[in-house]
């Protein structure tokens, strides 16, 4: 037993987008003015605002990377042909032994690509549309989004910033929703679906990026409502 705790993880790559998302979305909770916690607006935006600030960080990655996720895909793609679910559960499962280790693109979170790559290979290619949208949003998302939490969580220095707000929010939103969509119809209209499960594409495709159409919407509405009201209260409604 003894030997057994000694070589259990840290963290698994599950585990650790967990705590980054419980961590995140507490803090700016109990930053945030009393009548932004009850929210549905707030908590939605928030809450994606979070999870796509982590996977902007994987993105870079991607753009950093693509030759080590390159190898990696090839000998994945052997190694799991025909269970690329099993591939799935594996990167989830990872293990992080380290705070070094937490940070590390090429080791740790390189794979996520390399694994997606195993339902849509466009990943490991770096003249793919999916690749540098993605890349693209991993290095021009981090800054809006910040701007767009800090606005519900400190509304009060952000008072004289509403117009910036409200225009950052509406472009940011509406370039990760269009580039989303874009890629559905690439991933589809080039049929890199055949050959998969309609239960792993819907899952680990369809709803995984559905993410980035569903809350950008959102963040549009909530957007439009700050410059339409000269102010934030959408976010207390």
């Amino acid at each position: 037993v003894a030997q057994q705790e000694a070589t259990m993880p840290m963290l698994t790559v599950a585990q650790a987008i967990v705590l980054w998302l419980g961590v995140t979305m507490t803090m700016s909770i109990h930053f945030m003015p009393v009548e932004h916690q009850t929210s549905m607006v707030t908590l939605s935006v928030l809450f994606f605002n979070h999870l796509n600030l982590f996977i902007s960080f994987c993105e870079i990655t991607l753009g950093l990377h693509i030759s080590t996720i390159k190898e990696d895909y090839k000998m994945l793609k052997e190694h799991y042909k025909g269970k690329e679910f099993e591939a799935c559960i594996a990167f989830l499962t990872f293990p992080i032994n380290s705070i070094g280790e937490l940070f590390d693109g090429r080791r740790v979170w390189s794979k996520m690509w390399s694994t997606y790559s195993l339902y849509d290979p466009s990943y490991q290619n770096y003249e793919s549309f999916g690749f540098f949208i993605d890349v693209g949003n991993g290095w021009t998302t981090i800054v809006p989004t910040t701007i767009v939490n800090l606005a519900i969580v400190r509304p009060d220095i952000m008072s004289e910033y509403v117009l910036l707000v409200g225009c950052v929010g509406i472009a940011t939103y509406w370039q990760m929703m269009y580039g989303a969509l874009i890629y559905y119809l690439s991933y589809f209209f080039n049929e890199r679906y055949v050959g998969k499960s309609a239960g792993e594409i819907a899952g680990f495709v369809g709803f995984s990026n559905s993410l980035w159409v569903i809350f950008p919407l959102v963040g549009i509405y909530a957007s439009v409502r700050v410059l339409d009201d000269g102010d934030f209260r959408v976010y207390a409604s």
